[in-house]
């Protein structure tokens, strides 16, 4: 489906970086469900040639969370669908064809939280804060954010969120764990553009390994996870390309690590 709340682009010279942006910044980005399937059905739609996503809003805020103006009351059967569409339209991003970079600011609030905990990495300018506010309102998490959250934060501090109505600034989310970078007001878009670049020329099978794989594998008993381990190995360094990244650089051909 498509949506006036969503805007679509393609950079890089191959085209290989998708920017998905929410674009109802007169309404802080809030989510109603028009926008979470445009979400879903956006990312099931990427041209072949994408290899990296960003997600961003814009305005002065990320997402305010979920439209409070459009919530509607519905018993218990009703309201079990209504979260299991968020869950599968936010499994589009985590479990979807290419890696996603949230690029964070203002508001990361509800809903907004729960969508970015769904991406792999999270850029967070330093006008960013982070909020659960459905414990004042009555209400619990509903798109996958008491799975996904506790894995950033851990249990106590969204249990401690969700009690008090705990707000997290930039700086000290950053520390908690909510995004992996920090960067200067007004930068979070150009950092996550510039990381999702990086993504994309990694080996396809790889970037699939570590979004698909990997998450499974840390859920696993040890011996369980070693044998996925195994598996996924042995696949991604069949790969035709993952042999030419090897020979070159044996040859000499490829950069060392170094620090940056």
């Amino acid at each position: 489906m498509t949506s006036t709340d969503l805007h679509f682009e393609l950079h890089g010279e191959e085209q290989e970086v998708a920017v998905v942006r929410l674009t109802r910044g007169k309404k802080r980005n809030a989510l109603n469900d028009g926008l979470i399937l445009a979400l879903r059905d956006q990312f099931d739609q990427f041209p072949a040639s994408v290899r990296a996503a960003v997600i961003d809003g814009e305005g002065e805020h990320f997402c305010a969370g979920l439209d409070l103006s459009e919530l509607k009351e519905r018993d218990a059967g009703q309201g079990l669908h209504h979260s299991r569409m968020w869950h599968s339209a936010l499994e589009r991003l985590q479990f979807g064809p290419v890696p996603v970079v949230a690029a964070l600011h203002g508001a990361v609030v509800g809903g907004g939280l729960e969508l970015a905990s769904a991406c792999h990495i999270r850029v967070a300018d330093e006008t960013t804060f982070y909020a659960l506010p459905e414990g004042s309102r009555g209400i619990f998490v509903g798109g996958g954010g008491s799975v996904r959250i506790p894995k950033l934060i851990g249990v106590a501090r969204m249990t401690d969120m969700m009690m008090t109505g705990r707000v997290y600034n930039a700086q000290d989310g950053e520390r908690a764990g909510f995004a992996q970078y920090l960067v200067p007001t007004g930068s979070a878009f150009d950092k996550a553009l510039e990381l999702a670049k990086r993504i994309a020329t990694n080996a396809p099978l790889t970037n699939y390994a570590l979004m698909h794989a990997l998450p499974r594998i840390a859920e696993q008993p040890s011996d369980q996870g070693l044998m996925t381990e195994a598996l996924m190995a042995a696949i991604a360094q069949s790969a035709p390309e993952a042999k030419d990244r090897v020979r070159a650089f044996l040859d000499g051909r490829a950069a060392k690590v170094s620090k940056s």
